[in-house]
């Protein structure tokens, strides 16, 4: 009997020798994962190529690759929430998230609501039209009978209704039905990102039918001095590690490698 005890002992002390190790080898895991601060990070999904849903229905664009580089880099755990645009500053405001990272740009009008990291890329707006449009004249003169098409609760939507008060214009909800509005005559010319539009005009067959028309727009008051991480007013610590992230992942390459995969040319 004492010799079967003896090896229960020995057996027990072998396996406990053995999750000892197992727990060793986890622990730097472990506390890897604890170092993590949870970020909630809100999102439109709807907006390619910076912020989309691909056919299995995972998000993916270049928004969504800046926030996984900054998480990694700035020792975040990224948590998407896709939200809807016009309800994106208010839940911020209200708690529902940490951070939006969704191609928002920094106007006088949001940095009254929300603090702002550096710029993480920078686009003028411009203006596109069907390629057998007559509209050679851009002016608000020369467009005041023409219906314009814009999407809800954006830079655009508002630059329009100050300079361009006289057309008629049509409201969209999300840019995707913005390109289709123009594509198929509902508007005749609209107002866009020019970054978020490229993409639709140079590698979709439905983008062939249109092309760019008048020079690119650079207001500040309304588009900001380009598109920035938004948090709450009062959250620094969270924008100071951010900002510090952001320069990390510009200064070692990241950034470029995130650039190219989306655009042959620079966005910064």
């Amino acid at each position: 009997m004492f010799h079967i005890s003896l090896q229960a002992v020995v057996r027990s002390a072998l396996m406990a020798c053995g999750l000892g190790l197992v727990l060793a080898a986890a622990s730097p895991l472990q506390a890897a994962a604890q170092d993590r601060t949870p970020l909630r990070v809100a999102v439109e999904g709807a907006f390619p190529p910076f912020n989309y849903l691909d056919a299995n229905n995972k998000l993916q664009g270049f928004d969504i690759d800046i926030a996984n580089a900054l998480c990694e880099v700035g020792k975040f755990e990224c948590q998407f929430i896709i939200e809807k645009w016009d309800d994106m500053i208010p839940d911020l405001i209200g708690n529902k998230y940490d951070a939006i990272i969704s191609s928002m740009s920094m106007s006088l009008e949001r940095r009254q609501k929300v603090a702002f990291t550096e710029k993480y890329y920078n686009s003028p707006s411009v203006f596109i039209v069907r390629k057998d449009s007559a509209i050679s004249d851009v002016s608000p003169a020369a467009l005041s009978d023409k219906k314009l098409g814009v999407t809800s609760s954006t830079a655009q939507e508002s630059y329009a209704k100050h300079f361009y008060p006289e057309m008629k214009k049509t409201v969209f909800r999300s840019s995707p039905e913005l390109y289709k509005g123009l594509a198929d005559g509902s508007v005749d010319i609209i107002l866009e990102d020019k970054l978020a539009i490229y993409d639709w005009i140079a590698n979709t067959k439905a983008g062939t039918c249109c092309e760019f028309k008048g020079p690119d727009l650079l207001d500040v008051t309304y588009f900001g001095e380009g598109a920035g991480i938004a948090v709450r007013m009062d959250d620094n610590e969270r924008l100071a590690r951010l900002n510090a992230a952001l320069k990390t992942i510009k200064e070692d390459g990241t950034y470029d490698m995130i650039n190219a995969k989306y655009f042959p040319f620079s966005i910064q």
